[in-house]
């Protein structure tokens, strides 16, 4: 009989506040900040500190990663979906921001998006890629609309201009392009940059575009507001260089953001600094301009002064340029704050709300450690609001350990102990504490014991949250805490022991100790004794039945001690680089072995034989452990993917990916039932036990089909973009791109037209039997269930998703696409795919057009079709319209109804201002009168 297990699958994943590789962006609400975690990304409530949704992909995977997020403007939320999250593998995300469902999927992209923004109806999404290409999409119909090529590198930045009529994007190849939407080209190309552009941005009111590069200074361009505007305007020409800033800071520029009403400007560069510049109005600014001149003019006279004296003559400034001087670009922006941080800055984002009084705006951003920070920013200073960490360490996490009853959760970093709740990923406790190696819950649940780099054992109280005791244990750092078992198997307070990176495996007693006699008794420990070793202890692990203890040493070796006499008992050699991890079962018969050299070993603990040595990860073994009263275990490593295997059938029962960095460390619940992961990118994960069975056969299968699909996909198409040949100058591309989905539904759509066809030739012989008297009544086609055969392929056309149809309609063969051609007529007829109709005539049109213009079967389909969908389009047309137009009387209609009950209180209330408008004005001009009077003779 095969033997079936059961699955474990991803559960909950936590710690993770904010992912260096993405974006800061607010909701369209404007009180919630996105920001990406990993494959995930949450909306923040900063005042609370807490996140008030979560958007969460229906997979978890590295490739799914999110590298870009945005929101469309808040005037067009409600019409569709109103956030989009671009992922590594190249996809796009729409979601609805109040419910947090993911609403489409969009495919386009050949590698990890890079930019994305939202036009101002929130009906159209820009993204720009790794791949070079600018992909417009409809949000409304969840499809793309065409591929702009033109690019040479990375597309790091786009937005739009003209209400959404024009399209500027910039790009690693040092060039700005803009681009016309309506005629699909490129209008301009913009030079100057030096290096790579990084980042750009627009004011609300379109006056000044400002791109940053590596450069040391900001580039700020006009932008033409009409096409009267100015003759010395180039005719295509969008944007004209008003002047370059020169900046504070060295580093590259990594984010440029406007504020709401577009009298602030942020600069954040890729280090601890953001700039932040006023752009004055047009009077302050010739103010200014003056001011210039000015002292320009007083040193021009200084220096004329000091030249009379030497018998030389300087040239007077004209006198027309201090009059009217000219306005340049400094006259405009203004450094007004220098915002600096503890840590490098990933994202900056200005809330598009009102900012509280006194401040003129609120500056949201995050930081490369993890942290959210919310800033108010005001003419004399930059103040900090609010600060969201405690969610998640500042560093990555190294070990993990769940208490007794496993409902508390402890992990260590760099600078800190945080207890988690392991079933709702709340952070309970955060403790101050060293670089924390190894940690361990003392029996009770009351303590906890963490051992550092620098060789301290620190005792924390998990109730206050606050560090007891912190003992010098070892003079190297303190690689593993093991607690010591009873001859049952359960743990007590017996003691525990520490194996460190000074040769020396320590084992300690507990004790209470009381400082004073007003203080209380808190816990302590004391070593009662020492065993010395050859080599750095790098793990030691202790049978659960108290009777052997196992020392892994630098040397490669793990040697296995009786724990009562400390005599030695067994040698295990064979491993090439040193042990970093290892268990023993829970009945005492196995021991495995994690090494560098990414091999899993199973030796026998009665005489120390390999069982088996296994090529377990495709780098280093992190951690191993057993799954208590099992020979199953579950392996981590530095692949970043956690693997579940038999150890008495030496079997890979299942690999579970979704870490996106190094997996340090593991910990198993007692009764085996959910394990939790800790990770190089600060996320732990917790995977549960399901009541679904796997079996090997299966799953090996399924192994060899996703590593097949994987080669196939890096064969049809380069992952990198097109390295052969560059695109054309300005070009535009189809938006999608093939992937399995839409080989499955051109295969489906095939399928369901032989089908169709066989059903027809079926119902057309049976016609002519009963026409003969011969046959019987048909039975309708089961496979069909039941549907006419033209219903049949209809249902087939429209399972496809609205952004795959181009793709699959492209690898339909002639033939079967003038099948399908045959069958648009009869669908015409419904009004609810009209649409589609269209669609699919149109793409079938273009592909085809040689062989359809030549084909003599198609010039009927072909005349029929421009009869009907001409009239079919124009009635839908007039149907829309009608409807819109009765919605907007109905709106007009509630709005007068609303407010009749105050129309007279209202026009009573406008006819008091008005009459002491008058009054005020009269009193005002007598004053006036007054205060004239007395001058004359005050002068005399």
């Amino acid at each position: 009989m095969v033997k079936a297990y059961l699955r474990y699958e991803p559960a909950l994943s936590f710690g993770v506040v904010a992912s260096p590789e993405s974006n800061v962006v607010y909701d369209p609400s404007g009180r919630r900040l996105l920001a990406a975690a990993l494959d995930r990304f949450a909306a923040w409530d900063l005042k609370r500190g807490l996140p008030s949704a979560t958007f969460t992909p229906s997979s978890s995977s590295a490739s799914l990663a999110v590298s870009c997020v945005a929101s469309s403007p808040a005037a067009a939320s409600a019409s569709a979906s109103s956030i989009a999250s671009g992922h590594a593998d190249g996809s796009i995300r729409l979601w609805d921001a109040e419910t947090g469902a993911c609403e489409a999927t969009l495919h386009g992209h050949r590698s990890a998006a890079s930019a994305l923004r939202f036009a101002p109806s929130g009906a159209v999404l820009a993204s720009g890629s790794k791949d070079c290409d600018v992909i417009l999409w409809d949000v409304v119909a969840q499809a793309g609309l065409f591929r702009l090529r033109g690019h040479r590198d990375q597309v790091t930045d786009l937005l739009f201009l003209d209400s959404g009529k024009k399209l500027v994007t910039c790009s690693k190849d040092k060039f700005i392009r803009v681009w016309d939407l309506d005629t699909q080209h490129c209008l301009q190309i913009v030079g100057g940059h030096h290096s790579e552009i990084w980042s750009m941005d627009v004011d609300p009111s379109e006056k000044f575009l400002v791109s940053g590069s590596a450069d040391p200074e900001l580039r700020v361009f006009r932008i033409r507001q009409s096409v009267e505007e100015g003759e010395d305007w180039n005719k295509w020409d969008a944007l004209k260089l008003f002047g370059e800033i020169p900046r504070q800071s060295k580093e590259r520029i990594q984010t440029i953001r406007f504020n709401k009403d577009g009298s602030l400007v942020a600069c954040q560069v890729a280090g601890k600094t953001a700039d932040i510049y006023r752009i004055l109005d047009e009077t302050e600014a010739t103010r200014k301009a003056k001011r210039r001149l000015h002292r320009k003019k007083e040193k021009a006279a200084a220096k004329a002064a000091a030249a009379e004296g030497n018998g030389t003559v300087i040239d007077p400034l004209p006198a027309q340029d201090s009059q009217n001087p000219t306005v340049v670009v400094t006259d405009v922006f203004k450094l007004l704050q220098v915002l600096r941080t503890s840590k490098k800055i990933c994202s900056v984002a200005f809330s598009p709300n009102n900012p509280p009084k006194g401040c003129l705006a609120t500056l949201s951003l995050s930081l490369n450690n993890n942290v959210l920070e919310t800033y108010s920013v005001d003419n004399e200073k930059v103040s900090k609001m609010y600060s969201v960490e405690i969610h998640g360490h500042r560093s990555d996490i190294r070990s993990l350990a769940l208490n007794s009853e496993d409902n508390l959760l402890m992990s260590t970093s760099h600078n800190a102990v945080k207890i988690w709740n392991p079933s709702t990923g709340d952070c309970l406790r955060t403790v101050d504490s060293g670089y924390g190696l190894c940690s361990a819950f003392v029996p009770g649940n009351r303590y906890g014991l963490i051992g550092t780099k620098t060789g301290t054992l620190e005792i924390i109280d998990i109730n206050s949250g606050n560090s007891i005791d912190v003992i010098e244990a070892h003079a190297g750092s303190i690689r593993s805490i093991v607690l010591i078992p009873d001859e049952d198997g359960t743990v007590n307070a017996r003691g525990f022991v520490t194996g460190s990176a000074d040769h020396d495996v320590k084992f300690w007693e507990y004790q209470l100790v009381q400082k004073s006699d007003s203080d209380t008794k808190h816990l302590s420990v004391t070593n009662v004794r020492t065993l010395k070793m050859n080599d750095d202890v790098l793990a030691v692990s202790i049978g659960p039945t108290g009777k052997h203890i196992a020392v892994a040493l630098l040397d490669c070796t793990v040697k296995v001690f009786f724990l009562d006499t400390l005599k030695f008992c067994l040698s295990l050699y064979g491993h090439k680089l040193p042990v970093l991890c290892m268990d023993i079962s829970s009945d005492g018969g196995l021991i495995v072995t994690g090494s560098a050299d990414k091999n899993l070993k199973i030796w026998g603990m009665d005489f120390g034989d390999c069982h088996k040595s296994i090529f377990a990860h495709g780098d280093s073994v992190m951690d191993v452990k057993f799954v208590p009263k099992t020979h199953y275990m579950f392996s981590v490593g530095k692949d970043r993917t956690v693997k579940y295997w038999d150890a008495d059938k030496f079997e890979l029962l299942l690999t579970l990916e979704g870490h996106h960095a190094e997996v340090w460390c593991l910990a198993i619940s007692s009764r085996g039932d959910f394990i939790v992961t800790g990770s190089h990118d600060r996320s732990i994960r917790r995977w549960d036990r399901t009541e679904e069975q796997l079996f090997i056969e299966e799953e090996r299968e399924k192994r060899l089909e996703e590593t097949f699909e994987a080669d196939l996909d890096n064969a049809v198409e380069d992952r990198y973009g097109q390295k052969d040949d560059a695109p054309d100058e300005g070009s535009v591309g189809v938006p999608g791109k093939k992937t399995k989905e839409t080989v499955t539904a051109t295969d489906a759509i095939i399928d369901a037209l032989d089908t169709a066809e066989e059903e027809e030739k079926r119902l057309n012989e049976q016609k002519e039997l009963q026409n003969n008297g011969e046959g019987s009544k048909s039975k309708p086609n089961v496979i069909m269930q039941g549907h006419s055969p033209s219903e049949y392929v209809l249902n087939a056309v429209s399972s496809v998703r609205p952004n795959d149809l181009e793709q699959v309609l492209l690898s339909l063969p002639f033939s079967d696409a003038l099948k399908l051609m045959a069958y648009l007529k009869e669908w015409s007829v419904i009004p609810l795919k009209v649409e589609l109709v269209c669609r699919v005539c149109l793409v079938l049109l273009q592909t085809h057009h040689n062989q359809l213009t030549t084909t003599p079967a198609a010039r009927s389909i072909l005349t029929e079709l421009k009869d009907i969908l001409y009239g079919r389009v124009k009635d839908c047309k007039d149907t829309i319209g009608f409807n819109l137009a009765a919605m907007d009387h109905i709106k007009e209609l509630l709005t007068m109804r609303s407010d009749a009950p105050f129309r007279d209180a209202k026009a009573k209330l406008m006819e008091i201002r008005q009459e002491q408008s008058k009054r005020s004005d009269r009193s005002g001009g007598g004053e006036r009168r007054k205060k004239k009077k007395p001058k004359p003779s005050v002068q005399s």
